[in-house]
């Protein structure tokens, strides 16, 4: 059964810092596409960041960058210099697309149950 998991949200400053990792189980971690989108109430879930399999990276946002390890079946989320802007609940996906798709929430098929992030003005 696959699993990811995310975890790192909480309240922080705007101007501050968070990490956000997002760990998998019962997948060969190596062989998937790993992207980051975020989601406020009443809005659509948005693209925020993707690494590829092979470490092509996309992201939307300059201020936050996506890190791998294969070695830990984890990939995480840095996001610095944080605004209330930012806020929303953050989920990690697992797929198999075409580097050029990682923007695309079709191009996942494993989802976690997100992971809130309160950013105070």
């Amino acid at each position: 059964q696959v699993q990811v998991v995310e975890s790192g949200g909480g309240l922080v400053q705007a101007g501050g810092s968070l990490r956000l990792s997002c760990s998998t189980s019962g997948l060969t971690f190596s062989n998937y596409n790993m992207g980051w989108f975020r989601q406020t109430p009443g809005k659509e879930r948005e693209f925020v960041s993707g690494v590829s399999r092979g470490g092509d990276v996309d992201s939307v946002k300059g201020r936050f960058t996506i890190i791998r390890e294969n070695a830990k079946n984890t990939v995480y989320l840095q996001m610095d210099n944080l605004e209330p802007e930012d806020t929303a609940v953050y989920y990690c996906a697992a797929g198999m697309s075409q580097p050029s798709e990682l923007y695309r929430e079709t191009s996942y098929r494993y989802w976690g149950r997100g992971t809130q992030v309160t950013v105070s003005s």
